[in-house]
C-alpha cells in the first residue's frame, strides 16, 4: 500500500502543473514559500512605489495591496498572454511587480478591496466608512 501511495506521488510530482509549481517555489524567498506552503499566497514589494502586494493562488484577479496592517486593499487583475497555468500566471505576476510596477499597474484592471459587512447596530472601527444600512 505504501509503495502504491509513493508510485503515486511520484506520477503527480511529473504533471505540468506539479513542474509549474515547483519552477514557482524556486522563485520564492524562504519567508515566501513559507506564506505559500502554509497560507496558499505570498507577498512582495513593488519596485517603485513599495507598495505591498498580496499573491494568492490563481490566475486572475488573485492580486491584492495589503495596507502597513496586513489587511487586504485595492485588487488588481493581470495575466500574461497565452495559457499559463497557475504557477506560471503566479511568478510572471511576481516578477513583474518586483521588477517593472508601473508600467504593470498602467495596464492592470483595478478592482475594489474586499467589503466587509456589518451588523445593523454594530459600530464601524474607528477610521473606516461604513457600509450598510444606517440604523
Amino acid at each position: 500500500m505504501a509503495v502504491g501511495r509513493l508510485y503515486q506521488a511520484v506520477n503527480e510530482e511529473k504533471t505540468v502543473q506539479a513542474r509549474a509549481l515547483r519552477l514557482l517555489r524556486s522563485w520564492l524567498s524562504p519567508q515566501q514559500r513559507v506564506e505559500f506552503e502554509r497560507r496558499g499566497y505570498f507577498d512582495v514589494v513593488g519596485c517603485d512605489t513599495g507598495t505591498r502586494y498580496r499573491i494568492r493562488r490563481g490566475t486572475s484577479g488573485n492580486v491584492n495591496e495589503i495596507d502597513e496592517y496586513g489587511r487586504l486593499g485595492k485588487g488588481w487583475c493581470f495575466v500574461p498572454v497565452g495559457g499559463l497555468l497557475e504557477g506560471d500566471v503566479m511568478l510572471a505576476q511576481k516578477i513583474a511587480l518586483e521588477t517593472d510596477e508601473a508600467r504593470v499597474l498602467s495596464i492592470a484592471n483595478s478592482f475594489p478591496g474586499p467589503i466587509r459587512w456589518r451588523r445593523p447596530g454594530t459600530r464601524p472601527p474607528e477610521g473606516r466608512i461604513a457600509l450598510g444600512r444606517s440604523g
